[in-house]
């Protein structure tokens, strides 16, 4: 559980580092880059140790996938409740299809 938990406070630094500054732009680009890098450090203190401590208990291939279900789910949130976009129906579809992904990951074949 700390894995995730490590993994899903990493995927909220990093969406605000890729996309918080999209409600910025009339700022500098070299100040929004700087602000990034220093949201992106911190995100790096979460999830290095995430992956670390998961790592055993998950294959790599797991932990990436976990990371990139986390990202969806909250990248989801971020673009509907942070930028006010409008969640579509084929939004929904394509993320379910990638999560669908996480059952061939972790399916024990």
């Amino acid at each position: 559980m700390r894995t995730i938990v490590l993994l899903s406070i990493s995927n909220i630094f990093m969406t605000f580092a890729w996309y918080g500054h999209l409600k910025f732009k009339d700022k500098p680009l070299l100040l929004v880059i700087l602000v990034s890098w220093l949201i992106a450090f911190a995100e790096y203190c979460f999830m290095v140790p995430a992956n670390r401590w998961g790592h055993g208990t998950f294959t790599a291939a797991q932990l990436k996938t976990i990371q990139e279900v986390i990202t969806l789910v909250v990248f989801a949130g971020f673009s509907v409740l942070y930028l006010k976009e409008e969640f579509k129906w084929n939004y929904l579809v394509g993320f379910s299809l990638m999560i669908l992904a996480v059952f061939f990951i972790f399916k024990k074949w």
